[in-house]
């Protein structure tokens, strides 16, 4: 008996991947995750580090004179 359950179980599966190839919402899903991992591998540029600094920098000088 429990043969038969993991031969369902597989048949299931199997369908369900055949059904997700076909999908076009997953296929825009994929299409996003491998986007999304390419541009993980991307450096930051320069320029948006200094703006993160300058914002920083600003951030410290208004706790600053909140707390004076």
């Amino acid at each position: 008996m429990t043969i038969q359950n993991h031969e369902d179980a597989d048949k299931k599966a199997s369908d369900l991947r055949a059904m997700d190839i076909l999908d076009p919402n997953n296929q825009i899903g994929n299409r996003l995750r491998s986007f999304y991992a390419a541009m993980q591998d991307e450096a930051i540029p320069d320029r948006f580090l200094d703006l993160l600094e300058k914002l920083d920098h600003a951030e410290r000088l208004a706790s600053a004179k909140v707390s004076e």
